[in-house]
Order: C-alpha cells, then structure tokens, then sequence
C-alpha cells in the first residue's frame, strides 16, 4: 500500500508531537529504571517502621475524619471558585459597563448571603 504525498505530508506534521511523547516515556521510564539500580538496599528494621513527623505514631493512621472537616474544605473550595471570577471580572470592568457591575453585585451578594447561612449555622466552627 503506498501512502499519497499529501497524507505524508500531513502525516509528518504530527511528526514532533510523536517524538516529544517518545521522549516524555523514555525519560519517566529511564530515570525510574536508574533510580531502582542506583539506589542503596539496606533494608534494616528502623528503616522499614512507619515515620509519622518524627516520632513515634500514637494510633491507627486510618482513624476517620469528622464531617466538618469536609464540610469546611468544601466551603473553602466554593469560595475560593468564586473569588477567581472576579479577577476576569475586574479586568474586562471597562467593557462590560454597568449591566456588568450589576451582575457582579448581584453575584457578590449571593456570595455574602451564602457566607453568612454558613456561619450562621456553625459550619465555619472548628471546635
């Protein structure tokens, strides 16, 4: 089966994306295999027992969490999202003219309304 020049042509544009994913896995695949010959093996008893922090650990690492600490982790995320809109926001202030300020008053007061429920009901806490 011969190719036509066109499909060579067209071909060979993904050419360097092909040798940079080659690179990319020799590289990984190369510096684990010389770290896995290179490293020193001495396996000794010290070596092998679980660090925590440098002492000894005191319970089970696998204890669950409680819930607020979730809760408030969520809470951080949804807040910190909605505080990156308003950078774009800012820098297109200019174009977007008051109908954009607002929306954005409209969108920071929803923001305030969700802050103040959650305070209010103790999920800021962390008692």
């Amino acid at each position: 089966m011969e190719l036509s020049p066109s499909l060579i042509a067209y071909l060979t544009e993904y050419l360097p994306i092909l040798l940079f994913l080659g690179a990319a896995f020799v590289f990984g695949a190369g510096t684990l295999l010389v770290s896995h010959v290179a490293q020193p093996k001495y396996p000794e008893a010290e070596k092998l027992t679980t660090y925590e922090c440098g002492s000894e650990p005191i319970s089970d690492a696998r204890m669950p969490f409680p819930v607020r600490y979730y809760i408030i982790a969520m809470l951080f995320v949804i807040f910190d999202v909605e505080v990156i809109f308003l950078y774009p926001w800012a820098v297109a202030f200019n174009e977007i003219g008051m109908i954009g300020m607002m929306e954005m008053m409209i969108f920071i007061g929803l923001f305030f309304v969700a802050y103040f429920y959650a305070w209010m009901k103790g999920a800021l806490e962390w008692d």
